[in-house]
């Protein structure tokens, strides 16, 4: 395993110019695209829908949870693996809050994951708040925020 620095390389580009720039605040769309020079798939994004944003595209605070809650899921199946623990479906329905203040700026105040992990036996079920716990403390991303990360975890094992 490669342990020390590691590097993350994206590219943005804006797209929402519709012919007059940012002359007024309704005179561009919010659209842009996120590439990767690796040839990863290009991401459509724009803001959020209350923001003049487009709803079919991921917004950053989509793409934000979603890190959260793929990075606890890669952390979790990680520990699982390592504890004997056969995981054979995992699923999450993360939610992130954010608060906007009066100046028009605004945070993220809390992201709740509620994974649903089926594991093959019963006794594989016992560990599974204790990995989520570890999980939770190893995730790189959750340690890189500065709001609230929960977990709300549902065990099931396979029939």
């Amino acid at each position: 395993m490669s342990r020390g620095l590691h590097e993350y390389h994206t590219r943005l580009t804006w797209t929402g110019n519709t012919g007059a720039g940012t002359s007024g605040y309704r005179s561009y769309e919010r659209a842009h695209e996120l590439t990767a020079p690796d040839g990863k798939p290009t991401i459509q994004g724009s803001s959020d829908p209350a923001f003049r944003g487009d709803k079919s595209r991921w917004s950053p605070e989509d793409l934000l949870v979603a890190s959260l809650s793929a990075c606890h899921m890669l952390s979790f199946l990680h520990r699982a693996s390592l504890a004997g623990v056969n995981v054979v479906e995992y699923t999450d329905a993360a939610s992130g809050t954010m608060k906007q203040t009066s100046d028009g700026g605004g945070s993220i105040t809390e992201v709740v994951l509620h994974p649903v992990v089926t594991v093959q036996t019963a006794d594989m079920a016992e560990l599974c708040e204790q990995l989520h716990d570890e999980a939770h403390a190893r995730c790189f991303i959750a340690n890189s925020v500065a709001f609230t990360v929960r977990h709300e975890a549902t065990v099931r094992v396979l029939d």
